[in-house]
């Protein structure tokens, strides 16, 4: 059987013959020939796929043609595990089954995503010594029933979520991990993954793991993933933040803090130096590294201190950016560096083996403290933004939440075209929305370092002038203005009213989500909706499927509902966006990313932050229809859209043939 798009997704090709209901689709025949040619002559493709194209299967097929056809290895990563699970245990299936083709599809994760069963095994002997109370205990003994049950062995797997002191404990780990020598290691779940992965074909993994990859290849070291021909990045609207992070860097008290806890806790007497079985001479080395870990609490204690005086002698809130190296002496990095050394000698002192691994995993975790220690403080990575962040302070204690040092590419573009888009493989990079305005790619390019890639547009074949209205409220203040919630907070409760729920209400902060639960919460329960607020301690796939499970459900949601979630049918039938999506203009990241474009002589304002916000514009509109059945309503709360120039920016990047209506009180 021939795999060529045009046969296998024509009208009477096997995809028809198998699945029902099939619909052949001019936009996605004309993606996978765009998909097809790029892989062909090792290209680069830049392709914005509208809603309801079917891009999944306008890539899937050409990679599915690679592999059988020409032997090549390819890469398909996502940013979200929805999508990776559609990918793996749907469409790819389907696919094979479809073509009768022979191929190997491998779901590839992060290593700290498998259980070590030598560890467990350990944990389990000596769970008693390490923690305090039963419930310690219950967990390890909830996990070694899975563990014995499990076919893959991944957190994706376990139905309970232990505590992430626990989860560290029993988690596969480079550090500690003996290889061949493990007498685990014929049975072990990362190794088999492993070598799955080394014979798979297709690799579907997310951009977090891709990029962590293509980080570590860049700074020189070995990575993880095998070589490839081909790699296809779906979703790509998220490639920006995800690589920025990755060639960036952290490091926060919370980590320091959990690595010295692990090594000995004082308030419980329990930790990994209390139960390291030892060779003579080996008490010394232990009680060395005992007053090791003091020291570097005081050094941590000192050193995260000082950085909480520094911010608060500057401006604003939330997110600071840092604008010169050495802003505090390092108090930290030399104790941290003293704490690695000496626990390498006790490794050489333990009288199991499997001790000495178990410490040559925290003191490489120690040796990598100081090192992103010395590096953020000395801002020593080229083209990163740096700042600090304050988490949240915790009420059961009368301080500060914990600081963070972090850094992140200001341009990920020249990185990926270095260590990716010049190499000799296909790049495919794909979306729902990476254009600004109706076949605009030029900021996506240059975002993403593409210049001289092929580009596509192709709209969605939904009938958006059925399905969906546009609803404008033209007279409420500009939000950037002193906001008085109670009008807001009205409109939004009249148009949750008109659909009788069923809707989704946009943030682009918590602060803001936080306001209008002050004003909503009674009103709502009073009329019987169910109110889901994100950042209440529940998980967005937690709040999504509750949402799922009653019709007339109300979720407030910020950044992540903006993007890549997918309700089908009556279950949601009104998006509303209380404001246009700009970002924060006083972020690190962004302030930098406008003083490079204002010291290149360029429009902040034009050239960056109305672009990303018509992006994530798009993306909440994208929210609403996601079949050709669906229908629901599209609510604009921010008045900038017909009383500023550029607010006819946004209406233009909305579907051909949307009814729009603008109302006043």
């Amino acid at each position: 059987m021939t795999l060529e798009a045009a046969a296998v997704l024509s009208e009477s090709g096997p995809i028809s013959k198998r699945l029902p209901g099939f619909e052949v689709r001019g936009e996605q025949l004309e993606m996978a020939t765009a998909v097809d040619a790029c892989l062909e002559r090792r290209g680069r493709l830049i392709v914005e796929a509208g809603t309801g194209v079917g891009k999944s299967f306008a890539y899937l097929v050409p990679a599915i043609r690679q592999v059988v056809e020409k032997g090549q290895r390819v890469i398909i990563s996502t940013h979200t595990i929805a999508l990776q699970e559609q990918l793996v245990e749907k469409d790819v299936p389907l696919l094979r089954a479809a073509t009768s083709a022979e191929f190997s599809t491998v779901l590839v994760k992060g290593r700290g995503n498998y259980v070590s069963l030598r560890r467990l095994e350990l944990a389990l002997a000596r769970g008693a010594k390490l923690f305090p109370d039963e419930s310690h205990d219950q967990q390890l003994e909830q996990l070694d029933a899975w563990a014995r049950s499990t076919d893959d062995g991944s957190t994706s797997s376990l139905a309970i979520q232990p505590e992430r002191r626990i989860w560290d404990l029993v988690q596969s780990d480079a550090g500690n991990c003996m290889g061949r020598k493990c007498p685990r290691y014929d049975a072990c779940h990362y190794q088999k993954a492993r070598r799955r992965m080394e014979g798979g074909q297709i690799l579907v993994t997310n951009h977090a793991l891709f990029f962590s990859d293509l980080a570590m290849r860049a700074n020189g070291g070995r990575g993880f993933l095998p070589a490839y021909g081909h790699v296809i990045l779906d979703e790509a609207h998220s490639i920006e933040e995800v690589a920025a992070e990755h060639f960036g860097g952290q490091i926060s008290e919370s980590a320091v803090a959990h690595l010295l806890r692990s090594l000995w806790n004082p308030a419980t007497h329990r930790g990994a130096l209390s139960d390291i079985r030892l060779k003579d001479g080996g008490d010394a080395a232990v009680r060395s590294v005992l007053a090791s870990v003091e020291d570097c609490r005081k050094g941590a204690n000192a050193f995260f201190s000082s950085l909480r005086r520094w911010r608060a002698n500057q401006p604003g809130e939330g997110e600071v950016r840092i604008r010169e190296p050495g802003i505090v002496e390092d108090s930290l990095s030399p104790s941290l560096s003293q704490l690695a050394t000496l626990l390498n000698l006790t490794r050489e002192r333990a009288a199991e083996e499997s001790d000495g691994w178990e410490v040559n995993a925290l003191a490489q975790q120690a040796e990598a403290f100081a090192q992103a220690t010395r590096t953020l403080l000395a801002q020593s990575i080229p083209g990163c933004a740096f700042w600090l962040e304050l988490s949240a302070a915790r009420p059961s204690r009368k301080q500060d939440g914990f600081v963070t040092l972090a850094a992140a590419a200001i341009e990920v573009g020249p990185l990926l075209q270095k260590h990716l888009l010049s190499q000799e493989v296909s790049v495919v990079m794909t979306s729902g929305t990476l254009a600004t305005t109706r076949g605009d790619l030029t900021a996506a390019v240059r975002t993403l370092g593409a210049e001289g890639a092929a580009t596509l547009v192709l709209g969605s074949p939904f009938d958006y002038a059925r399905q969906a209205r546009c609803i404008i409220e033209t007279d409420l203040p500009d939000p950037r203005e002193a906001m008085d919630w109670e009008p807001m907070a009205q409109r939004i409760l009249r148009h949750i009213e008109a659909t009788d729920g069923g809707a989704f209400v946009l943030c682009t902060s918590f602060r803001d989500l936080n306001e209008l639960r002050d004003a909503l919460e009674e009103p709502l329960d009073e009329r019987g909706y169910p109110a889901l607020w994100q950042g209440a301690g529940v998980s967005a796939g937690t709040l999504l499927k509750r949402f799922r499970e009653d019709e007339r459900s109300v979720l407030f949601g910020v950044a992540s509902f903006w993007q890549g979630v997918d309700v089908r049918g009556r279950g949601l039938r009104n998006v509303i966006v209380t404001r246009l999506p700009f970002e924060p203009p006083d972020a690190p990241l962004t302030q930098a990313r406008h003083d490079l474009i204002e010291a290149r002589g360029g429009n902040p304002f034009r050239d960056d932050s109305l672009p990303r916000a018509i992006v994530r514009f798009r993306q909440g509109f994208g929210r609403l229809i996601r079949s050709g059945t669906d229908t629901g309503q599209f609510v604009i709360l921010d008045s900038r859209v017909v009383q500023k120039r550029y607010g006819r920016a946004f209406l233009d990047a909305l579907p051909d043939g949307l009814r729009i209506e603008s109302i006043d009180d």
